[in-house]
């Protein structure tokens, strides 16, 4: 069997390893990641940009040049790097996310993953109970507590996406 290493920061691994004992353990974790990774289909087209940029000239009126502006500004991102975004985002390449919104995105995910463990810890309480014959009675008002955070986090999620180069369609 081979073997697979990396290096990453103290505080990645860390998180990971935190994170991978709510999924079986790192090992287990890293098969999985990897077997899916294997398993999905191709993309459409390449997913990343290749060969040297080239200059395209786009005519815009004096209005849509401030709302440009005014657009890339409140995503922190420079008029032609928010054009590019939008073009790269139909065309099916990784969406470009301004600072803000990756940091947004970084700590849902951390949120999010918090929220699992939680939830995992729960079931495995609830599972523990019932195989040792003791009832289980859960306490609807902290379900319903950790149905708020989720909701929440979620919509702090879509917020993030919205407006990133259409990246957010769906219903709200």
């Amino acid at each position: 069997m081979a073997l697979i290493s990396l290096r990453v920061s103290d505080e990645v691994a860390a998180e990971f390893s935190a994170f991978a004992a709510t999924q079986g353990g790192k090992s287990a974790l890293l098969r999985r990641l990897i077997a899916d990774a294997l398993a999905a289909p191709a993309p459409r087209i390449l997913a990343l940009p290749v060969g040297r940029p080239e200059k395209v000239t786009v005519r815009f009126r004096e209005s849509e040049m401030r709302q440009l502006a005014e657009v890339s500004h409140q995503r922190g991102m420079t008029r032609t790097g928010w054009i590019v975004a939008l073009v790269r985002s139909r065309l099916g390449s990784p969406v470009q996310h301004s600072p803000h919104e990756h940091d947004a995105l970084r700590a849902i995910v951390r949120e999010l993953n918090r929220i699992g463990g939680n939830i995992n810890q729960i079931a495995r309480a609830a599972n523990t109970s019932v195989l040792q014959g003791r009832a289980v009675e859960p306490d609807l008002s902290v379900i319903q507590e950790a149905k708020l955070v989720i909701e929440r986090e979620l919509a702090q999620l879509r917020s993030a996406l919205h407006g990133n180069a259409d990246y957010w369609d769906g219903p709200r």
